[in-house]
């Protein structure tokens, strides 16, 4: 998980994003679409069109960092607002990085398959 700092938040840029594009750009877009500071030390989360990949830029006070992570089945769930920002929380984060509805996140009864066996040889 990303260590997001006290008093930073967290904003998803609605809609899909170039995924060739890297940090300049991308800091690029935060600056002139969403009218935030790439700088701030704020995290700025971007989809592709596919919505199975995302890109995270965040500035940490001594340089910039660019994280991507790619879901191997399945699609990150992601708001319908168009052209906008959403802000949600670092907890929302983990929730949508590991795959999760984090709008509304359910707990699930633990299966049988999730149990660890003891097996004797």
């Amino acid at each position: 998980m990303i260590p997001v700092p006290t008093g930073a938040r967290v904003w998803l840029a609605t809609g899909y994003t170039d995924m060739r594009r890297g940090f300049p750009w991308l800091a690029l877009q935060v600056q002139e679409v969403l009218r935030k500071g790439p700088l701030s030390g704020h995290l700025f989360v971007f989809r592709g069109r596919r919505s199975d990949l995302v890109k995270m830029i965040w500035h940490d006070g001594q340089g910039a960092c660019l994280f991507t992570k790619r879901l191997e089945r399945g699609r990150f769930i992601w708001p319908s607002v168009a052209g906008e920002a959403v802000t949600i929380s670092p907890a929302q984060l983990s929730y949508l990085l590991s795959g999760i509805d984090w709008r509304n996140p359910a707990r699930k009864p633990a299966s049988d398959a999730g149990r660890i066996a003891a097996f004797t040889v």
